[in-house]
């Protein structure tokens, strides 16, 4: 479940691929959210907390620079046991690293407002090269960026000690983000 919130995260520091100028992240708008498995059985979660600076030219989308954080300490599945757990050391270590972030080295257009958003993803100071599949809408002046990160948790300690056990916890997380941004030119 921890392992899910640290997804989460992540996918959340890749959807903010898009920023080039005056863009602004919309909180109330957006959601980073997360889901593994536990036993086999499907479990949800979310980030609370996360903030994005964005800088996405959309004429020239390689030009453009996503800086995404997320507030660790705001992961939530929904039951106490478990929220009481996921600040612990073995899974986001919130006293040690309070943030999960990701820094984007390129972003390229693939057609029909859909980019490919690479950087680096860091959690728990384990920094992996990740590709993110972000597909932008517009309405109105609110541009949606959406998109799923498949991620393995272990490649980011999330979920050491006992909790390294894949038949307890699967290592597979995916986190699905939608993040709600003003001041996007057309795309």
């Amino acid at each position: 479940m921890k392992v899910l919130f640290s997804s989460a995260l992540i996918a959340t520091a890749l959807m903010g691929t898009a920023a080039q100028a005056a863009q602004t992240l919309v909180p109330a708008q957006s959601a980073v959210n997360f889901e593994a498995k536990q036993m086999g059985v499907p479990l949800k979660g979310q980030f609370k907390k996360f903030d994005a600076q964005i800088a996405f030219d959309a004429a020239k989308p390689e030009n453009s620079k996503i800086h995404f954080t997320v507030d660790t300490g705001s992961a939530t599945m929904g039951a106490k046991e478990t929220d009481a757990e996921l600040p612990k050391a073995d899974w986001f270590n919130i006293a040690k690293f309070p943030q999960a972030t990701f820094a984007s080295s390129a972003v390229k257009a693939l057609g029909a407002g859909k980019f490919q958003v690479d950087g680096t993803l860091t959690i728990k100071g384990n920094a992996q090269k990740v590709s993110l599949p972000v597909t932008l809408t517009q309405s109105g002046g609110t541009t949606m960026a959406t998109g799923t990160l498949p991620l393995k948790r272990l490649a980011f300690k999330i979920g050491d000690g006992d909790w390294k056990d894949t038949s307890m916890v699967a290592d597979e997380v995916n986190v699905q983000f939608k993040l709600a941004l003003t001041g996007v030119g057309k795309i």
